[in-house]
């Protein structure tokens, strides 16, 4: 799927200000995409330089959030009813040229995906929110997997997040 411009400016102005939650509701989206992946049925949603995912029971958020304790764990893991969800995020400070390289990789996994939504927001090709969800067969049985990709070219910040959910 090809990156949608994005009529709005950054929410989060810094990768610092990333938060994580599995417990909100929906925040207004900028663009939305609902697929199903391994029979469940996915949201994808842009929110202003953030994500939700909403898979099965899982509802993660990554966003500015007023009411959350800032920064974004380094590994989180939730057992819900007959499911498994795990969470990494990294955040890294890149030169110039490896930041750009970093957002075209970002851009061209998402574009090559069957399931991902992807924004470019005003004022900078390189300010990017992408989701790329894909199924996954584990040994115990079926799930799903998803990356996301946050840039901040203002100061060559990346966030990466993975998440997977499995059947348990």
């Amino acid at each position: 799927m090809h990156a949608v411009s994005l009529q709005a400016p950054y929410l989060d102005t810094a990768a610092d200000q990333l938060c994580f939650s599995l417990d909100l509701t929906e925040r207004p989206a900028l663009a939305e995409r609902e697929v199903s992946v391994g029979g469940l049925a996915v949201r994808l949603r842009l929110l202003g330089a953030s994500h939700q995912v909403f898979a099965g029971p899982v509802r993660e958020t990554v966003a500015c959030l007023p009411e959350a304790v800032r920064g974004l764990p380094a590994t989180h893991t939730r057992r819900l009813a007959g499911w498994t969800y795990d969470f990494s995020a990294v955040t890294e400070r890149l030169g110039p040229g490896e930041f750009s390289a970093r957002v075209a990789d970002a851009l061209s996994r998402a574009d090559a995906a069957e399931h991902s939504l992807c924004g470019v927001f005003p004022g900078s090709p390189e300010a990017v929110t992408a989701v790329v969800v894909e199924a996954r067969e584990e040994r115990s049985g079926a799930g799903l997997a998803w990356r996301t990709w946050h840039s901040y070219p203002q100061d060559g910040h990346i966030v990466s997040t993975h998440s997977r959910l499995e059947a348990r």
